[in-house]
């Protein structure tokens, strides 16, 4: 009588534990889940960057044929920055530092091809090269946006992960913490501004 007691005892114990391990474990899942979905919003919003370069390209090339040096560079960029493909399950740091570097080129190179369509006043003028900067600076907003709700996402995965008494089932199961985007290192200095 008193060891089944004891068994009983000791099974509803067990049958706790193992409700509390799937309960987290489903959490993380969840939370992994999230990530990846916003991880996706953030590449869908640099598709759409991507799909808008090769209109604009081919706006100011009609007008601005001789800056071939800087078209060729917006190309190039585009072409980088669409091949680096990040693994969502995984983000490890140097796949997101990979991506953001060549996402970075595009748009230095984008802001070039911003600066020399200034020198061109009919281009200027023209509705398909305002329309295309508008929507590109709309994407650019989204993008923004897209990477803070990434960070948020991937810091309260990482906060599952990484708190007791999770953090051992997340251990057991192979889930790890995620990157994040970080600021450019440039963005920590100040411009320099002559006149």
């Amino acid at each position: 009588m008193k060891t089944a007691k004891i068994l009983i005892v000791v099974l509803g114990v067990l049958a706790i534990i193992a409700l509390w391990a799937m309960n987290v474990y489903n959490a993380l899942v969840e939370g992994q889940e999230e990530v990846e979905s916003a991880w996706a919003q953030v590449e869908n919003q640099y598709q759409r960057r991507a799909d808008l370069v090769p209109n604009l390209v081919a706006t100011v090339k009609g007008y601005a044929a001789h800056e071939q040096e800087t078209l060729e560079g917006v190309v190039e960029a585009r072409a980088k920055a669409t091949q680096v493909k990040v693994d969502a399950t995984r983000l490890t740091k140097e796949e997101l530092a990979a991506f953001q570097a060549a996402q970075g080129e595009l748009s230095q190179a984008l802001g070039r091809l911003i600066a020399v369509a200034e020198s061109y006043p009919d281009l200027k003028a023209n509705e398909n090269f305002r329309d295309l900067q508008v929507q590109l600076e709309g994407t650019e907003n989204r993008i923004a946006v897209a990477r803070q709700l990434f960070n948020e996402t991937a810091k309260a995965y990482n906060k599952r992960v990484r708190r007791f008494p999770s953090n051992i089932i997340a251990r057991i199961c192979g889930f790890e913490r995620k990157a994040y985007f970080e600021a450019d290192p440039e963005a920590h200095h100040a411009p320099k501004v002559e006149f």
